[in-house]
């Protein structure tokens, strides 16, 4: 059976790499990685029933540690499934998501300036040397306005080509809440609120539980904690203790929702948001991580490791190099130190001249992406850079704009499949 197991994994890598030479060490090396598994994993269900730490009747998949691994340096596909009709939304008269266009998935894929997702435009994300693709989705386009949170088939269905682009690249897939979170945090109690994201995460879990382990599933974007309208229809900041707890209930309703789905999530990693995804606030020990059924399959989500220093420009300073080994310190002490990854969700792609210190040690963009990037996935971290159209990766032609941006990927992608 073992043999069998590493011949199928062996011929998937060699259809799923095919001509397309500048993605086959990738794939081929997750191919080699999961069929060496196979050489190893239990031939009878005595054998299975018997792996420590695993009850008999568990899906069996990757460890977060084990993905995180695999996930290496990855892309957003910014302001692209998670664009919507934003024009009011600050305000507590904004009701419900105004439609788009003819109302069909692609109206709003497109309405921040996005043009439609191809399989070209992910094949070059992998040629480019990414192994994990972030995909931010805002559910309520399309979604009926009758309180029943039901998220529009077709809206789904768009959403699973994309991740079956990646899934085709052998590539990670991850795919999340993002500010639709902030639209419900922003109107409802948290009672609602759970029962809401129990909801929502019940039906986008269900949809894909059959999908491979490469699909990761991130609870949240960026709100958790976030801001809540008054009586008076003011947006006003929860106190700390409310945050938390808002923070550490949404985190749990999520597992627990997408773990009830059974198949392949019963096992599947899934990634937890931090507090405004502030590291700050995500490593203070009133952040708790969620209990779950299986051992070792959660991640944290934190955005910026050098996000003061970026608004405060002082970029390429000794400040920001010592800050940011400050930042990355805590997130050992919190996390790494206790095996549970940090996946790094948004990561500065390029750094405007203008963000940099008088008294910059460090004065190229690409440079300082290169510091950082080998900052954090020299810790284990994995870092995933923030990108919208026209910005870091040329959609049109399948490339990373600039050649020295394309040479930092190259070689941090390449130190990390050799070590």
């Amino acid at each position: 059976m073992k043999k069998l197991l590493r011949t199928v994994f062996l011929a998937f890598a060699l259809v799923v790499t095919g001509s397309c030479a500048g993605g086959a060490t990738a794939v081929s090396q997750r191919a080699e990685t999961t069929a060496a598994a196979a050489e190893t994993a239990p031939d009878t269900a005595d054998e299975a029933a018997g792996t420590e730490n695993e009850p008999a009747g568990t899906v069996f998949s990757l460890t977060a540690a084990e993905a995180a691994a695999g996930m290496g340096v990855g892309l957003n596909l910014g302001n692209t499934m998670e664009a919507y009709e934003a024009h009011g939304c600050e305000k507590i008269s904004y009701e419900w998501i105004p439609e788009v266009g003819s109302n069909t998935p692609s109206d709003y894929e497109t309405c921040w300036g996005a043009p439609v997702t191809t399989q070209e435009m992910i094949d070059g994300i992998r040629d480019a040397g990414f192994s994990t693709v972030r995909i931010p989705v805002f559910w309520g386009n399309m979604m009926k306005n009758d309180g029943s949170w039901t998220i529009a088939p077709e809206y789904l269905a768009r959403v699973k080509e994309i991740v079956d682009y990646c899934m085709n690249d052998g590539l990670y897939a991850v795919v999340n809440i993002h500010h639709f979170d902030e639209f419900v945090i922003r109107r409802n109690d948290l009672e609602s609120c759970t029962g809401i994201f129990t909801t929502l995460w019940t039906q986008i879990a269900g949809y894909f539980k059959d999908y491979p382990e490469t699909l990761v599933f991130e609870g949240f974007n960026e709100y958790l904690g976030g801001d809540r309208f008054n009586s008076s229809g003011e947006l006003t900041a929860q106190s700390k203790s409310d945050a938390y707890l808002m923070t550490n209930t949404l985190n749990q309703t999520f597992v627990d929702a997408v773990r009830a789905t059974g198949g392949n999530n019963a096992g599947r990693v899934l990634i937890v948001s931090g507090y405004w995804t502030n590291i700050d606030n995500t490593t203070s020990d009133k952040f708790t991580m969620p209990t779950d059924s299986v051992p070792d399959r959660l991640m944290v989500s934190v955005h910026y490791v050098d996000n003061s220093m970026y608004w405060e420009k002082r970029i390429g300073s000794k400040k920001w190099l010592d800050y940011t080994d400050s930042q990355i310190a805590l997130l050992d002490k919190a996390f790494g130190e206790k095996g549970i990854p940090v996946f790094l969700g948004e990561t500065t792609s390029r750094y405007p001249r203008e963000n940099f210190a008088s008294d910059a040690e460090h004065t190229d963009s690409s440079e300082c992406l290169g510091i950082v990037l080998d900052k954090l996935t020299s810790h284990g971290f994995v870092p995933v850079l923030w990108d919208t159209p026209g910005g870091f990766y040329n959609r049109q032609k399948c490339s990373i704009g600039r050649t020295s941006d394309a040479e930092v990927i190259a070689q941090v992608s390449e130190k990390l499949r050799n070590s």
